[in-house]
């Protein structure tokens, strides 16, 4: 038997002849490799199941929002598949398993799995007595993306410092993500379970944000994704110059989903 540093949401753990620890996702009996991040699709396929045993407590006055957490349909390699559905009713969802069009009847066809190519995390941090460093909020979050959460740095586009928000940017598209990188919505979602005090690790409190030694208290994060392909709401109010719909997950005691519309900048 071994332990799963990376994902606590496993069992059936055996050490591997060659050092390594695999185990079995809860809910999917998928083997993931507790060497890197397991994939969002199988974490949110756990929790599900968690959920379904009254393990997982609902905070008071929580609005049932179904976007936020389902039972997904997960390929074995641990992607999303493109077409989800709840019973009857089915959408297709990005390579973050987040909805991008209507939902329909399951006569609907998903004919591929839309890329998220940006993610873009956005904090706000409680009021202080002086701002924070900006280059050393820089080398915080640089140094945790890349390795509490392995993403190569390369994918890291820019953390900029905005008193008192911060945002992170995370580029990767389909042509600039080599084999055995980790995905940047998988990074995204580590760290929304991080930031809620959820955190994925084993034995592990969750994310500490200290910058120069001072504790930094984060009020609300919101969470973007943008798409390769612009998702299809048939939305009335859309006008011509608006391109994109970003989807936004506010990590907050609650947590919820709204759909927003931005036009490209």
């Amino acid at each position: 038997a071994c332990v799963c540093e990376k994902n606590k949401r496993v069992t059936n753990c055996r050490l591997q002849p060659d050092g390594l620890c695999r185990c079995e996702a809860i809910g999917s009996g998928v083997t993931v490799d507790c060497n890197t991040l397991t994939s969002k699709c199988l974490l949110m396929k756990a929790e599900v199941m968690g959920s379904k045993s009254g393990r997982r407590e609902k905070p008071k006055d929580a609005f049932e929002d179904t976007d936020g957490l389902y039972d997904p349909d997960c390929e074995n390699s641990g992607a999303f598949k493109a077409k989800q559905c709840n019973g009857s009713t089915c959408w297709c969802v990005n390579t973050a398993g987040v909805r991008r069009t209507d939902k329909h009847d399951s006569d609907l066809k998903c004919n591929q799995l839309v890329r998220t190519m940006w993610i873009i995390i956005e904090m706000k941090h409680a009021e202080r007595d002086a701002p924070l460093n900006a280059e050393s909020l820089k080398k915080f979050f640089t140094d945790t993306i890349t390795s509490r959460y392995q993403l190569n740095g390369r994918y890291i586009a820019s953390v900029l410092y905005e008193n008192p928000y911060i945002t992170i940017d995370l580029k990767q598209n389909s042509s600039a993500k080599s084999f055995g990188d980790v995905d940047i919505a998988d990074v995204a979602y580590y760290f929304e379970k991080d930031v809620k005090g959820q955190s994925i690790f084993h034995n592990d409190p969750g994310l500490n944000v200290s910058i120069d030694n001072q504790p930094v208290k984060l009020e609300k994060t919101v969470v973007y994704y943008v798409d390769e392909i612009a998702p299809e709401f048939s939305m009335k109010s859309l006008t011509p110059g608006l391109i994109a719909v970003i989807v936004v997950i506010v990590i907050a005691v609650v947590a919820a989903i709204v759909v927003l519309v931005s036009s490209n900048k």
